[in-house]
């Protein structure tokens, strides 16, 4: 069976792009078609195929694109394949290709439906009171779009109830891959680059990694590391960061910056960590998984999908509060940790457990449905 993968648009990294790089890995015959793709060094040229989107300014312009989304996606040209395999964040469940094979078999791989305008109260991008009048429209539009796919599987129970309640549609469960041979392998070399970083940290700290968004809470990182009387170390960069600099001068913390990372600076961030901290209410989390596979326990928020990788007591512990008793309770007890127990729990969600699930849904489905 031929099929095509479609994803909403290719960035440099992120979550979802790990997801595409699978698909891509185990159907590699498969065209990618994105709205845009800005991530060229990503895939061979002649494999990703761009909407007419990606010729215009609003590739630049998420939000405003958001209405010609909704046309790009249904304006794929022709194509023989016999499924598709969607990755969908926003609206690329939509996708719809013309020709003889336009009802072809969608499998629908749901991070979730789009946040920010199903949950404004968990993503602020859609909390005013025009995003919440626009998305009346787009949520009646994207609730009947998605009575097309064929299956959907999503990447924990926390998004299914969300697929339940925002859709009306039930979902399969299928946790994303986590590369736990890379962040489990022993360091060998370093770049002199990497190695100076490393030498300029504290001997001890707490690790904080993701985009500087507000979504992701890195300021409650810094509010554990006030709370716990420990370093706090921020990987990553975004349009938060002197807001972050400003809260660790107010708070009197030290927090070093490290900026974006190579995986061997990663993986050694994770490793000399007390604790990788992981406060947003978020759809899955891969980094979580990440530290463990590096054999550092995690102090991740009690809701969200994170709450169902991070074994409480055993692998880190779920919290409710970063700002008080709670995590300094669980940085006390988080040296006794196993890091066998770290380990073991990351296997679980390698990526040849993802490729072997993917695989089969498509061969099942995909068949049932071609």
């Amino acid at each position: 069976m031929s099929g095509v993968i479609v994803h909403e648009w290719l960035e440099q990294v992120g979550g979802a792009e790990k997801v595409v790089d699978r698909f891509a890995a185990v159907f590699p015959d498969a065209p990618i078609h994105v709205l845009w793709n800005d991530a060229p060094d990503r895939f061979a040229s002649e494999r990703v195929h761009e909407s007419f989107l990606a010729r215009t300014s609003l590739r630049r312009h998420k939000a405003v694109a958001v209405p010609a989304m909704l046309s790009a996606w249904r304006h794929l040209g022709a194509t023989d394949a016999e499924w598709m395999l969607v990755s969908s964040h926003l609206f690329a469940h939509h996708a719809r290709f013309a020709g003889r094979d336009r009802d072809m078999a969608k499998l629908v791989f749901c991070h979730s439906p789009a946040r920010y305008i199903w949950e404004p109260d968990l993503d602020t991008r859609g909390d005013g009171v025009a995003q919440r009048l626009a998305s009346l429209p787009l949520r009646a539009i994207d609730r009947s779009r998605a009575q097309e796919a064929t299956d959907i599987a999503v990447v924990s129970e926390f998004v299914r109830e969300r697929v339940e309640r925002c859709w009306d549609r039930d979902a399969r469960i299928i946790h994303p891959p986590v590369d736990v041979r890379t962040f489990g392998a022993a360091t060998e070399t370093l770049s002199a680059e990497d190695a100076a970083t490393l030498d300029g940290l504290p001997s001890e700290y707490l690790l904080g990694a993701s985009r500087f968004v507000t979504y992701k809470r890195l300021d409650l990182v810094i509010s554990a590391g006030a709370t716990s009387g420990l370093p706090v170390v921020l990987a990553g960069d975004g349009p938060r960061r002197r807001e972050l600099e400003d809260q660790a001068e107010a708070r009197g913390v030290r927090v070093v910056f490290v900026g974006r990372t190579s995986d061997d600076l990663l993986r050694e961030l994770y490793r000399r960590a007390v604790a990788y901290v992981f406060p947003p209410v978020e759809d899955f989390g891969i980094m979580p998984l990440e530290a463990m596979a590096a054999g550092t326990p995690v102090i991740a928020n009690r809701l969200g999908g994170a709450a169902e990788t991070v074994v409480d007591g055993v692998t880190g512990f779920l919290v409710e509060d970063f700002g008080g008793s709670e995590v300094r309770d669980a940085l006390e007890r988080v040296r006794q940790i196993d890091t066998a127990a770290l380990t073991t729990r990351a296997e679980a969600f390698d990526s040849e457990v993802f490729d072997a699930n993917i695989s089969e849904w498509v061969k099942t489905i995909g068949a049932r449905g071609a």
